[in-house]
């Protein structure tokens, strides 16, 4: 797991505060060290707290920004802390430069200044802005009940963007002619002000021109159209954990999209299905099952063979059992997520009806109807009047 904070989390330099939540909470259950079988777990865990702790601080998060991640590190080391490090005269009080602010010419440049000028690196102005990760791509991947009890390494093939191999993701031929960008003048960005009822609105955009890039060339190249990117179709091998459910998406870390600013490449999102089976019915955790059994072995009682997904066991039948009446066989149902035991096998049994008798069985029936005091016809609807009377 990368040490840079957005990496960390997984999410974009321009990231919401709320998006930053939202991927802790997806990293936390991830990786909290009691369920996670991942031998780094606890380590990649506190790096995910500490992550969400700068990044969802807003003036911690700028001065993260403006330093870069080692910068801003060494900084809290020798303890500078972030949210007191505003501009103003106030002092850098706590740590080892305790005392620099006040009338000093220190004092009017808050943290990252100080930091600037105490370690180098050239003025306080703000760094360079962190590339944009890739895209994430989505897929969809199907499984049967029995790889989903198991877990498996399954390969897929998905069509995504790759970098051209032809001008090295550039866009343009080595030898095309370039010029700076007259709309954005090479910086990249535009900005646009617009006059509202609550004042000047200031909005910095993407140059549409040269697409961000600060120049333009006078060809594009042949095999990209000028993307820098072309699709193709890889093979990638996913390992999807024992016991996972209809609907939950597994992560590959940057298998997605390229950044078009030589960022972090996005995430692929497999979003896995589980086929129907042909005995059990999935319930969660848990799996259900209907058993067949005879008039004879409900009223006398028998041991019957139950299969399972990880081999047949024995169930005892008790003497008068009922029709729809359920069985539970503890952990015999699907394995539950990171290792935490099983789910259980519920066993319905459902008596069944013969549809034709011979001639000693109906007499044996018949019998038996008469000696329980029902006075019986053999007709259409005799076996009615057994299923009512057990």
């Amino acid at each position: 797991m990368s040490e840079d904070f957005y990496d960390v989390l997984g999410v974009d330099a321009d990231a919401s505060a709320e998006e930053i939540k939202q991927a802790y909470r997806q990293k936390a259950t991830e990786y909290h060290p009691d369920v996670s079988d991942d031998p780094d777990a606890e380590e990649k865990f506190k790096k995910i707290q500490k992550a969400k702790k700068v990044l969802t601080d807003e003036e911690k998060r700028q001065a993260y920004d403006r330093m870069g991640h080692d910068r801003y590190e060494q900084a809290e080391k020798h303890g500078f802390d972030a949210s007191e490090g505003g501009a103003g005269a106030g002092g850098m009080g706590g740590g080892p430069f305790g005392g620099m602010g006040g009338g000093g010419g220190m004092g009017g440049g808050g943290l990252g200044d100080i930091f600037e000028q105490v370690f180098g690196g050239g003025g306080g102005g703000r760094g360079r802005r962190r590339p944009r990760k890739g895209r994430d791509l989505r897929t969809e991947l199907e499984i049967n009940l029995e790889e989903a009890y198991e877990g498996v390494q399954k390969q897929f093939t998905v069509e995504r963007p790759e970098e051209c191999d032809v001008c090295e993701g550039e866009g343009h031929p080595p030898e095309a002619d370039s010029q700076t960008c007259p709309e954005c003048q090479g910086r990249g960005q535009v900005t646009q002000v617009q006059q509202t009822p609550l004042g000047r609105v200031q909005q910095t955009t993407t140059c549409p021109r040269c697409e961000g890039d600060g120049t333009l060339y006078s060809e594009s190249c042949d095999e990209c159209r000028g993307e820098g990117y072309v699709r193709n179709e890889a093979q990638l091998t996913v390992e999807v954990p024992a016991g996972i459910q209809e609907g939950q998406t597994l992560r590959m870390e940057r298998e997605g999209a390229p950044s078009p600013e030589g960022g972090r490449h996005g995430d692929l999102l497999i979003d896995v299905s589980v086929q129907d089976h042909e005995e059990f019915e999935r319930e969660g955790d848990d799996l259900q099952y209907r058993l067949p059994i005879s008039f004879p072995q409900a009223t006398f009682g028998d041991t019957v063979e139950i299969p399972t997904l990880s081999g047949a066991v024995e169930l005892d039948i008790p003497k008068g059992t009922q029709s729809g009446e359920t069985f539970r066989l503890e952990g015999e149902g699907m394995p539950r997520l990171r290792g935490r035991g099983h789910g259980d096998l519920h066993v319905q049994v459902q008596m069944v009806t013969p549809e034709s008798l011979n001639e000693e069985q109906r007499e044996a029936l018949e019998a038996f109807a008469e000696a329980g005091g029902d006075e019986i016809e053999v007709n259409e609807g005799f076996f009615e009047k057994i299923k009512r009377a057990f």
